[in-house]
Parts: structure tokens; C-alpha cells; sequence
């Protein structure tokens, strides 16, 4: 089995634990999400492989990370991730990539990044739920922050937070590789 197939299978098993956990319908969680119910019938089947923002989305609407929803196998005190099994979840043609290190459900989702990003790539994320805060510490090259709009720009060394219930996007505007790593952390579903 392929590295997608598991990831299409476990994203399968987990969405459906997790949705009957909630106690959520099929409809339910679609206009929680905006994700159509076609949609997430064909993810809990594994017959496709939804994009990032799709992923985002369902893992938002029932307050878990990305972490959760892609493998559940979680319960001793220490989890170690070997970086092989760390899941690359964005990347361009022209090598700019993301990489989920890490997450827990301790206290509300928290998530671990690492962030390449290429001369001239960009990323845009739509807004999360209220209450979800980003921090970000760019490593080398010049990060350029949009926060709702508005651009703010990072030299390397530098760190941010922000809260990202707002649209937001990274873009690297100059010639230098950027690299940061990025922790989120989502309030736990009430």
C-alpha cells in the first residue's frame, strides 16, 4: 500500500470515528464545514483524496488537528514521529513544501509546522475558528505575513503571532529560501 493510500485510508477511519464521536450526521458536518456531504461520504469511503483546505476544514469543524484526523494512534505519554512518518501536507512544483511535524489534542489541538517556502510561492489559508492563535519563527529568508489583508514582513530571526480566525497567507517576495517552523494552536470544541 502507498504512503497515499494509508494516508487515504486512515483519513477515512478517523473522519468517521471522529464525526460519530461529535455525534454528528453526515449533514451536520457538512454545514459545520462547508464541505459538501457528497464530499465527506467520499473521503469516509476512501475514495478520494480531499486537498489540504478540504482537510483543514473538517478537522476545524470538529475541533480536532489535521494530526488527529490523518492517525489516531495515540496514547502513551511519549510519541515520538521519526521523520519519515512527519506528513507533507502542501509543496509546488518549485520546491516550496509544508510539513506537519507533530500535533496533540491535550487542552485543544495543538500543531507543529515546519515551512519551506520558495522565491515567489505563497500560501493562502482561509480563516480558522475563533479563538485558533498561529505562532511562527522564520529560521532564514523574508517571510511577508498578510494578516486580513495586511502585509507585514518578517526577516529572518523574527517571530509573530496572530489570531487566525481571520484569511491569512505567507509569500516569500524575495530570493532567499524561507524557512520557519509555525505552532497552531485550535480551542477545543465546546
Amino acid at each position: 500500500m502507498s504512503d497515499l493510500d494509508q494516508l487515504t485510508q486512515s483519513l477515512a477511519r478517523n473522519l468517521k470515528r471522529w464525526r460519530s464521536e461529535r455525534g454528528l450526521t453526515l449533514d451536520a458536518l457538512a454545514a459545520r464545514s462547508g464541505v459538501s456531504r457528497g464530499m465527506i461520504i467520499q473521503i469516509e469511503q476512501a475514495r478520494t483524496n480531499p486537498s489540504v483546505g478540504t482537510t483543514v476544514k473538517l478537522a476545524d469543524a470538529l475541533g480536532v488537528s489535521i494530526t488527529t484526523l490523518l492517525d489516531y494512534e495515540q496514547g502513551s505519554q511519549v510519541r515520538l514521529v521519526p521523520p519519515e512518518q512527519a506528513v507533507r501536507m502542501w509543496s509546488t512544483s518549485t520546491g516550496s513544501h509544508t510539513t506537519l511535524l507533530v500535533g496533540t489534542e491535550k487542552r485543544g489541538p495543538l500543531e507543529l509546522w515546519a515551512w519551506q517556502l520558495m522565491p515567489g510561492d505563497s500560501s493562502e489559508s482561509d480563516a480558522h475558528p475563533e479563538g485558533t492563535v498561529e505562532l511562527l519563527h522564520v529560521a532564514a529568508g523574508e517571510l511577508t505575513l498578510v494578516v486580513d489583508g495586511k502585509p507585514h514582513t518578517l526577516p529572518a530571526g523574527t517571530s509573530a503571532t496572530f489570531e487566525a480566525n481571520v484569511p491569512h497567507g505567507y509569500r516569500n517576495d524575495g530570493k532567499e529560501t524561507v524557512e520557519m517552523t509555525m505552532a497552531v494552536s485550535i480551542p477545543p470544541v465546546r
